[in-house]
């Protein structure tokens, strides 16, 4: 049986330290009240812990859950918190009933950080890898307003459409994403293995060649005789790059780039305020009150510069403004239209199901605005295609018909 290494509180409020053998982490804590003990720490003991994790080290164990995994735990646990489950049972039963290892594992986690004292938002907070940020948020107003089980239910429905969406986006982008690798690889197969050819004839003749041939034949020995260099230099930019877009300049000044794009940016706005009226919508109509529901909803905008114009709006609701006129402010995330149609929501105590109903019309509209982008990015594609081919091509054919003359 597991040995526990414990620091509690005896009846004189004087500090004991000791070990406990038990089945479990419930069992031990019977067991230090049966003693009389308060308990304010409990650890497995780490011997242990490190003699069995070196005696299975051969064993793969993946670490981080899967988005199917944390969907599955959300809906189980609202269902079993509605069926008036307690919170620390729940979470028992759903770590003990997971499939997956890495689930069950983490789930394992939370439910001793629970049992221990802590809140299920600040048990969550410790693992941000598993658990969004926006998630928590709502666990915690959900624990605050005492309908936990209402918002997970909501976390559950959007984690599912979120997932749905997703899933369309990815699959429309995947044509024109082959046809890109397919250029590209065209592209470097006629500089590295049909260029040289034609190169040798030339050379043989000794024609004077065009500037477009000069210009193939350059790109073409750079390619063969500096390639690796090219890839590093290549994969030295990109981590660069990165590292430029992880940082909070970068990562503005690339989101207020991707909202002026013609084509991106009302696509990106538009999927912004699918999240925030759905989000809302669901924290509003589980009776959160509406300043904790906008600062809940803007986390799952996405966009920094959204997320700050959402802001300002909820310091004028302060102030005593009226949703609709603060969110009137933010012209790039809410058209004129959405706009009236939350006023009126508002006048008429709707405003919850106006918001789901805005976010389901959005979303159908973006579906369509998505498809009918990749139905232009296909040709646009191909017409890149046959650009650098034929270019390449022209470049190579011209100096044929010069080769006559030196024949001569």
């Amino acid at each position: 049986m597991p040995e526990f290494q414990y620091k509690a509180l005896n009846s004189d409020s004087a500090l004991s330290e000791g070990r406990v053998t038990a089945a479990g982490r419930q069992e031990a804590f019977h067991k230090l009240e049966t003693m009389g003990l308060n308990p304010i720490r409990l650890e497995e003991n780490s011997a242990k812990v490190e003699l069995q994790t070196s005696r299975f080290a051969f064993e793969w164990r993946p670490k981080k859950v899967s988005s199917r995994d944390l969907e599955r735990f959300t809906r189980q646990l609202s269902s079993l918190l509605a069926a008036g489950v307690s919170l620390s049972r729940a979470l028992h039963i759903i770590q003990r009933e997971s499939a997956s290892r890495a689930a069950r594992d983490k789930w394992k986690e939370i439910y001793e950080l629970v049992i221990d004292g802590s809140s299920l938002a600040d048990a969550m907070r410790r693992s941000p890898g598993a658990f969004p940020g926006v998630y928590i948020a709502m666990v915690q107003a959900g624990e605050t307003g005492g309908f936990l089980d209402l918002v997970l239910g909501q976390i559950a429905d959007f984690q599912a459409r979120e997932k749905d969406l997703k899933s369309r986006t990815i699959s429309a982008l995947i044509y024109p994403l082959v046809l890109m690798t397919l250029a590209l690889s065209a592209l470097v197969f006629l500089l590295v293995f049909f260029i040289p050819r034609f190169q040798k004839i030339f050379e043989g003749f000794g024609a004077s060649l065009p500037l477009i041939t000069r210009l193939i034949v350059s790109a073409s020995g750079i390619l063969i005789h500096y390639g690796p260099y090219v890839l590093i230099l290549g994969g030295v930019g990109v981590l660069i790059i990165r590292k430029w877009f992880q940082s909070e300049t970068g990562r503005r000044a690339w989101q207020r780039w991707l909202l002026k794009t013609p084509v991106a940016g009302p696509l990106v706005a538009r999927f912004a305020m699918t999240r925030f009226c759905r989000m809302l919508g669901a924290l509003v109509g589980a009776g959160v009150p509406l300043i904790n529901a906008l600062r809940v909803a803007r986390e799952s905008i996405g966009n920094q510069t959204l997320i700050d114009a959402v802001t300002n709006s909820i310091e004028r609701i302060r102030e005593g403004d009226s949703l609709a006129a603060s969110l009137s402010g933010c012209k790039e995330l809410f058209p004129g239209s959405v706009i009236e149609m939350i006023a009126v929501a508002e006048e008429s105590g709707r405003l919850e199901r106006e918001l789901i109903r805005i976010a389901s019309e959005t979303e159908q509209d973006l579906d369509r605005r998505l498809r009918t982008a990749v139905s232009l990015t296909e040709p646009v594609m191909l017409f890149v295609m046959a650009g650098f081919i034929g270019t390449i091509f022209v470049g190579m054919v011209i100096p044929i018909f010069t080769i006559q003359d030196y024949i001569k």
